[in-house]
């Protein structure tokens, strides 16, 4: 972890950074710096690794640690471990969700995913590693250890049984009959949603934020989580062969279209406006300090992939 941390001693401070744009450039930096393996790592799953995480993407769950981190008083410095360790667990569950097992996809983000470049089982592991990797970085990296330690269990829950994998597993099981829009709702909130939640109070807990920031930023998370996810749908229900959906992805053929398929395309698109304006309602009492967060949940609800 040595390199991490002189890439890290070396990062600009917020005052210096201006832009969604450097944020993501950061984060691509700091990562590609935490998959440099020594010895002991074989060079085929190491390129796996890198490719299922070191593609193209947005960064959005690791710009929401960092932004978090910077709103409540703290600083990309001390973020930037635990804005790593939320990509690389994001990074895992789509390389196994695009399993044949799982969603059985064969393009992610314009490009053949990992286990139609690697085959299954190099896949498999690579997620394997890229999730034990995650918790790694948080363990060691975010000081002092009691607060790695609240990170670390609050990043294992978020991707566990009863938030992301469960969300997956509903979303897997009732694949044969139709759920009700509040059903669809509580998967994504913790299919999509969680991670988003996770990436802002990880932010928030290393800079000490306040329990009412900390409020604030979880209310936010909830409802971009899930406007994200609808955007998502209205995309996939358009374009068959979408790219970068954390549901229904893109690859062998059209897929149910989640929540257009259920209210229609118009009320998905109210229902996302909603959750944006929501979402930015509960971050007015930061003033200034929220700015980044109401132009990344416009991104995210005009995004076209």
């Amino acid at each position: 972890m040595q390199k991490v941390q002189a890439l890290m001693s070396r990062t600009p401070e917020a005052s210096i950074l201006t832009g969604h744009a450097a944020l993501r450039h950061m984060v691509d930096r700091a990562l590609e710096e935490s998959v440099r393996f020594p010895s002991g790592c074989p060079r085929r799953l190491a390129d796996a690794i890198h490719y299922g995480l070191l593609g193209p993407g947005k960064r959005l769950r690791p710009r929401l640690v960092l932004m978090a981190a910077d709103a409540c008083g703290g600083n990309f410095h001390d973020a930037l471990p635990a804005a790593c360790a939320v990509e690389m667990v994001h990074a895992y569950s789509l390389i196994h969700d695009d399993l044949p097992a799982m969603d059985d996809d064969d393009l992610r983000r314009g490009r053949p995913t990992c286990h139609k470049v690697y085959g299954e089982a190099l896949a498999i592991l690579a997620g394997d590693a890229l999730l034990a990797r995650a918790l790694e970085i948080l363990a060691t990296d975010v000081l002092p250890p009691s607060k790695a330690a609240r990170c670390v269990a609050a990043l294992a829950r978020a991707a566990g049984p009863t938030q992301l994998v469960g969300g997956q597993a509903d979303d897997l099981l009732g694949g044969t009959q139709r759920p009700s829009p509040a059903d669809l709702e509580d998967i994504h909130r913790r299919k999509t949603g969680a991670l988003f939640r996770v990436a802002l109070r990880l932010g928030g807990w290393i800079a000490d934020a306040s329990a009412e920031q900390l409020d604030m930023l979880d209310t936010y998370g909830t409802k971009v989580g899930l406007a994200f996810q609808i955007t998502d749908d209205l995309l996939d229900s358009v374009d068959s062969s979408a790219p970068d959906s954390a549901a229904g992805r893109a690859g062998n053929g059209p897929k149910p279209a989640g929540f257009p398929l259920m209210t229609g395309a118009e009320a998905s698109r109210r229902r996302a406006r909603e959750l944006v304006q929501q979402a930015c309602r509960a971050l007015e009492a930061m003033g200034p300090r929220g700015t980044p967060f109401i132009a990344l949940a416009r991104e995210i609800a005009e995004r076209r992939r």
